[in-house]
């Protein structure tokens, strides 16, 4: 089977410098894009537009489309709609991406025959954008063991490896599809925090797709919600939080709450939980910003 995640690494072994596209204010624009796989309908007329210098989360359950969108972004996937790039409508497997788009996926898509050392001169040796000087700083900070194969790596450590390699190419746009799962508290920190301080600035972009939002949230500047193949909210942050409020009053209060109709109730330690729109006229209500989680479900409804 053909590995997709790996392609954008091979991608660039017959190719000379980018094409010198016009820079607009947006990366991507993708339009009334549809994905069917036999009979299940995985994307739904999405349409999104993907700004310079912004990180993004894509947000949903698993299965709501997540992996599908990114996979038809990098032209991994054929679909019915359109996608362009720089204002350059996207081909399937569409090398231009390939230069200046860096992806990491959910799953290893290394050469686990080789050594990590192995594996760094050859993505080195067919990447045009390599930087050296990035590479050698990730490297000594790593602890990777470079005489040491691939396929005996910890999750951890390959995980670090595709950091390295992805981080060490000079690339506008990264897409981190599910990246840290499986990785323990302080390795998902620690990942994050290498991405904002070796790539981010505000001519990159980040697209973040999870499911486990409180970990990346304290980062994030917009938020897609999808689900079902549907883009249900694509809003700034800021601006969404700015519209509603979480309210926390005790249980006796319960139907005062249930008549001004909030967006989400939960329970919690004698208390309850809601999403509203406006403060209330509650004896002992107590306010605080939401978290995108509880939006997200007062949105789309279940669990995450």
């Amino acid at each position: 089977m053909e590995n997709n995640n790996y392609r954008f690494l091979e991608a660039l072994e017959t190719q000379d410098a980018s094409p010198a596209f016009e820079q607009p204010d947006f990366i991507m624009d993708i339009k009334n894009v549809t994905k069917n796989f036999k009979k299940v309908q995985a994307l739904k007329d999405v349409s999104l537009t993907i700004p310079k210098g912004r990180i993004i989360g894509l947000l949903g359950k698993n299965g709501a489309g997540k992996s599908t969108l990114m996979r038809c972004m990098l032209g991994f996937l054929k679909y019915d709609g359109e996608i362009l790039y720089h204002g350059n409508k996207m081909e399937h497997n569409d090398t231009a991406v390939f230069r200046n788009v860096a992806f990491i996926p959910d799953v290893s898509a290394l050469d686990e025959r080789l050594t990590v050392a192995q594996t760094i001169a050859y993505v080195k040796g067919v990447n045009p954008g390599w930087n050296d000087r990035k590479a050698d700083s990730l490297l000594e900070r790593s602890d990777l063991p470079l005489k040491q194969k691939v396929k005996t790596l910890s999750k951890g450590m390959k995980t670090k490896l595709y950091l390295l390699l992805v981080l060490s190419l000079d690339v506008e746009f990264l897409m981190l599809d599910e990246p840290t799962i499986g990785l323990d508290i302080l390795f998902r920190k620690e990942f994050f925090n290498t991405i904002l301080g070796e790539f981010y600035d505000e001519t990159k972009t980040i697209l973040i797709s999870t499911h486990e939002v409180n970990e990346v949230e304290h980062i994030l500047q917009d938020i897609i919600f999808i689900d079902k193949g549907e883009i249900v909210l694509y809003e700034d942050i800021e601006i969404l939080r700015q519209k509603y409020l979480e309210v926390k009053v005790p249980r006796e209060f319960a139907d005062e709450l249930r008549k001004h109709n909030p967006l989400q109730v939960w329970e919690g330690l004698g208390y309850l939980h809601a999403l509203v729109s406006e403060k209330l006229d509650i004896p002992s209500a107590e306010y605080s910003e939401p978290q995108l989680a509880d939006l997200f479900l007062a949105k789309v409804g279940g669990s995450l």
